[in-house]
């Protein structure tokens, strides 16, 4: 059951980061929720699962959930108008 928590928690995160990002950069695209979306979802779940075989710490499993899945949407989100922006 946690981990449907964590799931809807990153799907929360990438709508967050998918609505800041129109904030921030001031063009309209409309994929920016999917992509926020499953950049958070993939990173949460590999945050989840790989983090307590590196580290014994719950602690530092949770604030890397926390942490890393909106930084990852972000930079995916902002690699693809840098790509786009040199074609």
């Amino acid at each position: 059951m946690e981990i449907l928590y964590i799931v809807l928690a990153m799907i929360v995160v990438g709508l967050i980061v998918g609505y800041l990002a129109g904030l921030i950069w001031k063009d309209d695209r409309k994929g920016d929720y999917t992509v926020a979306v499953i950049a958070a979802v993939v990173t949460g779940l590999l945050d989840y699962f790989v983090i307590p075989m590196i580290i014994s710490s719950e602690t530092l499993k949770w604030i890397g959930v926390a942490l890393e899945p909106p930084l990852v949407a972000l930079g995916v989100l902002w690699l693809i108008r840098y790509a786009n922006k040199n074609q």
